[in-house]
């Protein structure tokens, strides 16, 4: 599966902490990430992870092109919903393209967890949760 994994600044500790936690599930699995926090999780973890430019600099916009061609079966994004984001219509296209592509998407740590309690569980198949709907 590829999944992404997304952290607006002030919740980078806890997409390590989340990475940290599953660190054997996402093994399992190609990763993509924004710049800044790619380079965290690889340092804190020794993940492989595929690096997209920083957020603002036009990584989401990378995330939302993969997003578009069918190259991603889930988005973890921990937004900080009390900071301004310079590049928040960059993220709101990339929620927007989630819904549009039915790609599961987790914007918070309880959400990440669901998901990769989930996907450790092998409860999961990309493209598989509704029968008869195609992303």
């Amino acid at each position: 599966m590829n999944i992404a994994l997304i952290a607006h600044d002030k919740k980078k500790p806890d997409m390590i902490a989340l990475a940290k936690r599953y660190c054997e599930t996402l093994r399992a699995h190609t990763l993509y990430a924004t710049g800044t926090t790619g380079t965290m999780i690889m340092g804190e973890t020794g993940l492989k992870i595929n690096r997209m430019k920083s957020g603002p600099l036009g990584g989401d916009q990378q995330i939302g092109a993969m997003l578009a061609e069918g190259k991603l079966d889930l988005i973890l994004f921990m937004r900080d919903p009390l900071t301004a984001q310079p590049h928040e219509p960059d993220v709101s296209a990339l929620l927007r393209l989630c819904d549009v592509q039915n790609i599961p998407l987790a914007t918070n740590y309880a959400s990440c967890d669901i998901m990769l309690r989930v996907v450790s569980e092998g409860g999961f198949s990309p493209k598989g949760i509704l029968p008869g709907v195609s992303g």
